[in-house]
């Protein structure tokens, strides 16, 4: 297992999901980032992704965001004790507000574990930005369960949408068709399924 960092700050959350799928999804990270640019994180929740990221990508410059003020509260905490230069203070970014977007291009723009977790709309509007914001060829990566036509749901994806659904009957796994599909109405290329441990996938996406 990764560790994020040797000793977690004493006031913020410690997510045991980010711990365990930090290293598997970095090693697809490393894979296909531009080795220097700018990565923005759409929902990064505690910042233990950005902290262990922007550690082991040093040429990328990586600005982490969360619509939540206790979560940027915990990836400023993070940000505390992490030894990246090139780590950013959170930004207060809900995808579905476009004016809260900076007004910039960006290398990449990297979404764990959100677009089940929100209603579908909110991924309607990632995929706009990702459009607007992207330079060329720049990369989407999204993390996270998705439903497969092909690929019989896992039980324990199955449980946890019901979950999901029970907290908020807007979320729930999304069908990877769909998000493919409204990924390239925005000019968003499919390039990459890669199967992760715990039944869940990158996918990738390149701006044209």
């Amino acid at each position: 297992m990764m560790q994020t960092l040797s000793e977690p700050p004493p006031d913020a959350p410690l997510s045991p999901a980010a711990e365990r799928n930090t290293g598997p999804i970095l090693e697809v990270l490393k894979a296909h980032l531009p080795a220097q640019g700018s990565v923005l994180e759409i929902a990064a929740g505690t910042g233990q992704h950005a902290c262990a990221f922007a550690r082991a990508l040093p040429g990328l410059d990586w600005t982490p965001s969360d619509p939540d003020p206790e979560a940027r509260a915990s990836i400023a905490a993070w940000r505390g004790v992490s030894d990246a230069a090139n780590l950013r203070e959170p930004l207060a970014l809900d995808v579905r507000e476009r004016q809260s977007w900076p007004d910039r291009q960006w290398s990449a723009i990297v979404c764990i574990n959100m677009v089940h977790i929100s209603p579908w709309s909110a991924t309607e509007a990632l995929m706009e930005m990702a459009g607007r914001t992207l330079a060329p060829a720049g990369l989407l990566a999204l993390y996270g369960p998705y439903r497969e036509a092909e690929t019989p749901l896992a039980d324990s994806n199955a449980a946890f949408d019901e979950s999901l659904k029970a907290r908020d009957p807007a979320w729930g796994l999304r069908d990877r068709d769909d998000v493919i599909a409204e990924a390239k109405a925005r000019g968003l290329a499919f390039t990459l399924r890669k199967a992760l441990p715990a039944n869940n996938l990158m996918l990738l996406f390149r701006r044209a």
